[in-house]
C-alpha cells in the first residue's frame, strides 16, 4: 500500500513523483497495489481520548483502515515539516492507527500488536542535508513515526530513504531518486 502523505493535494510535488515510481516499480513486478493520497481525504481530528479507543474510524477512512489491515508492505511518502511529519498525516494516523485496527488493548500488559507480519517503508523529503537531520537533530521525527506508531502496531522491519536538499538539487539527480525508488517499488521493499 502506498500512502502519498504530502498535506497539498492541489500542487505537483516530488512526493507524488516519489510515489508515481514506487508504483510503477511495484506494479511492473507484478506486486497487487493499493494507494492512497490523503490529502484528497476529508476526515475529522480525533479530540478526546474517548473518541480515540472507543470511537469508529470515520466512514471516509473505513476503506483507508481495511487497506492497512491487507497490506504486506506499507509505503508513506511524505516531507519533513518543522522535523517530523506533516499535521494531515498524524491526524490520518491517529484515525487509522486505533485501538481494533492496528491494536489492540489487553485487560494487563502490553497491547496485542494487530499488524504483525506488515513491513513498510518511509520515504521523506526535506530541505536539509539528511545528514543534518539524521545526526544533528536524530532523526527524531522519522524514528518516532517507526517505534511509538508503525513498530507499536507490530510493523517490522521499518526502513527509511531520505532525500535532503530537495529544493537546490538538479534535474539529474531528481532523475537519480526517481529512479532509486522505482528499483525499490520492484523490489517491494
Amino acid at each position: 500500500m502506498i500512502i502519498e502523505a504530502h498535506p497539498d493535494g492541489h500542487d505537483r510535488h516530488l512526493c507524488g513523483a516519489l510515489a508515481d515510481a514506487y508504483a510503477i516499480g511495484a506494479a511492473n513486478a507484478g506486486f497487487t497495489l493499493r494507494r492512497l493520497d490523503i490529502a484528497k481525504l476529508n476526515f475529522p481530528l480525533l479530540r478526546s481520548r474517548d473518541e480515540f479507543e472507543s470511537g469508529i474510524v470515520p466512514e471516509g477512512l473505513a476503506a483507508a483502515a481495511e487497506a492497512i489491515q491487507w497490506a504486506e508492505h506499507i509505503v508513506i511518502i511524505f516531507p519533513l515539516w518543522l522535523g517530523t511529519m506533516p499535521a494531515l498525516l498524524k491526524a490520518f494516523l491517529e484515525q487509522v492507527f486505533r485501538p481494533g485496527v492496528a491494536f489492540q488493548y489487553r485487560n494487563r500488559g502490553v497491547a496485542k500488536r494487530l499488524l504483525v507480519g506488515c513491513s513498510a517503508r518511509l520515504i521523506v523529503t526535506m530541505g536539509m542535508p539528511t545528514p543534518i537531520y539524521r545526526f544533528w537533530f536524530g532523526g527524531h521525527g522519522v524514528s518516532g513515526l517507526r517505534r511509538s506508531i508503525l513498530n507499536f502496531a507490530g510493523v517490522r522491519p521499518v526502513k527509511q530513504t531520505l532525500f535532503g536538499m530537495v529544493e537546490q538539487v538538479d534535474e539529474a539527480a531528481r532523475k537519480r531518486w526517481l529512479t532509486k525508488v522505482e528499483a525499490l517499488g520492484r523490489r517491494g521493499v
